[in-house]
């Protein structure tokens, strides 16, 4: 009796043993999953917080960079970039400017603002479109979210560009570039970094999705400095337009108009 006693306390005792060491397995995996969850939610946060401190900026939003020194060409408020250079593409039968191209070292970015709806962005919709227009074309992870690799055919030679798209409020703008910035290294840094202070000036004009957004001639800061004190310079055209030439367009000249971007009185030259 004493033996089968001494059984029953010892199961007994076995019995509340397993029961602590189930609690204290259950704990142990509440806590680790616990600080999963928070781990998750740190990283989200961080993820957010940077992400949103990132451009390029709308023109309304309290957070944009002041563009005192910026060079305004309508949609589109530029930084300035030492070494850089601006192209601005146009009809050759209307003269509207129809993009912009940054060139610095050997390589490129093409710039293009296009009206977007109000309740959701237009990158999604072009990048498939692009993806289903050209099987080459690769989505990948990039600095602004999902960007396209595509090579492209410049004068029978391979070339490789690189797509992205940044959606904004009633905006699309989509940066195409070219050379070693589609790549990696320093150049592709250094337009990464203009591409992510420039401004969008969206305006209140009713435009229709995919619509290009108004852009126009250089206006340097000092120019637009000098209206400010002469009101009256508005009325003259030549004043807000650096370098425009007497007389109208040749087909070069509303091809192309090539503006250095650097600081100084060189800034407003047209070659």
């Amino acid at each position: 009796m004493g033996l089968f006693g001494f059984g029953k306390k010892r199961a007994k005792r076995q019995a509340e043993e397993a029961v602590e060491e189930s609690k204290e397995l259950d704990e142990s995996k509440d806590a680790e999953e616990s600080t999963e969850k928070s781990d998750q939610t740190s990283q989200a946060d961080r993820d957010e917080a940077e992400q949103s401190g990132k451009g390029p900026w709308d023109s309304m939003d309290s957070e944009a960079p002041d563009t005192d020194e910026y060079l305004d060409i309508g949609a589109l408020m530029l930084p300035f970039l030492k070494g850089s250079e601006l192209r601005l593409k146009a009809n050759s039968q209307t003269g509207d400017v129809l993009g912009a191209t940054i060139t610095y070292g050997s390589s490129s970015l093409e710039l293009e603002p296009f009206a977007a709806p109000k309740s959701l962005g237009l990158w999604d919709e072009v990048r498939a479109d692009l993806l289903k227009a050209n099987p080459s074309c690769k989505e990948v992870d990039g600095v602004f979210g999902k960007e396209l690799t595509l090579p492209v055919k410049v004068k029978g030679k391979n070339m490789l560009t690189r797509v992205v798209g940044i959606d904004g409020p009633r905006w699309m703008l989509r940066g195409i570039f070219s050379g070693p910035a589609a790549k990696g290294g320093k150049e592709k840094d250094v337009l990464d970094g203009y591409l992510a202070d420039l401004v969008v000036v969206r305006g209140d004009e009713p435009l229709a999705p995919r619509d290009l957004v108004p852009m126009h001639a250089p206006v340097t800061p000092n120019q637009r400095r000098g209206e400010a004190e002469d009101p009256e310079s508005k009325d003259d055209e030549s004043a807000q337009i650096p370098g425009r030439p007497e007389g109208p367009f040749d087909s070069d000249q509303q091809t192309e108009v090539k503006t250095t971007l650097s600081r100084g009185p060189m800034f407003s030259e047209i070659r």
